[in-house]
Formats: structure tokens, C-alpha cells, sequence
């Protein structure tokens, strides 16, 4: 299994930006898989994730409204959309993934999850800055 995350930069408050996380190894929607982020001098959060088992997904309330997570099924290629940055989401982003009998990402309050986590892509630096 293996996770490449890119899409990151500079980006002014307000912008947006597109990340992608591309897989291989195994079928984007065989197991849980989402987004994590670390800011300087803070924990690992879990932002979001797509569940394999009804594509449901969830949101920290610190994006939830301006990110929006998706599949691209025939590209194998998680995505994230993100909208109305802010300073505060100036981070390295992380796409993970999990074993589908983990029970992460089966609702919200699992997203925080993060010793449920199996695999990390490595991460792609978000700046939000003017």
C-alpha cells in the first residue's frame, strides 16, 4: 500500500486549494481513507475521511463547510478540496488510510482516531499567508 499526497502551497487567506493523494496497492474504496494535517508545535488532527463501507463522510468542525473530500475512482485518487483557507490551516496535509476492520472513520468521532491509522502517504505543505 502506498499513498502520494500533493497539491500544496502558498495560497493567500480566502484562496483555495486541491489536494490530491494518489494510492496504490489496493482499491481506493476497499478501506477508510482521509486527511490529516499538523500544524508547528501541535498534534496530528484527523480533518476528514470517507468510509469504505457507505462512502459517507466526515468533517472536523475546523473545515467542516469549506473542505470537501472525494474519490476519483477511476484514477485511484483521493481528493480534497479546500475552500475559504485561513491562516490556520497553514499545516503539513497527510493522506491515511486504515484497515477496513479498524472501525475508523465508521462516524465522526472517529476521526481522531489516529492510532487506528495503518498507512501515511507523506505529507505536502500548506501555507495560508498573505
Amino acid at each position: 500500500v502506498q499513498l502520494q499526497a500533493s497539491g500544496g502551497g502558498l495560497v493567500q487567506p480566502g484562496g483555495s486549494l486541491r489536494l490530491s493523494c494518489a494510492a496504490s496497492g489496493f482499491t481506493l474504496g476497499d478501506l477508510p481513507i482521509g486527511w490529516f494535517r499538523q500544524a508547528p508545535g501541535k498534534e496530528r488532527e484527523g480533518i476528514s475521511c470517507i468510509s469504505n463501507s457507505d462512502g459517507g463522510t466526515y468533517y472536523a468542525d475546523s473545515v467542516k463547510g469549506r473542505f470537501t473530500i472525494s474519490r476519483d475512482n477511476a484514477k485511484n485518487t483521493l481528493v480534497l478540496q479546500m475552500n475559504s483557507l485561513k491562516p490556520e490551516d497553514t499545516a503539513v496535509y497527510y493522506c491515511a488510510a486504515a484497515d477496513y476492520r479498524s472501525g475508523w472513520c465508521r462516524h465522526r468521532q472517529t476521526l481522531r482516531a489516529i492510532n487506528a491509522i495503518d498507512y501515511w502517504g507523506k505529507g505536502t505543505q500548506v501555507t495560508v499567508s498573505s
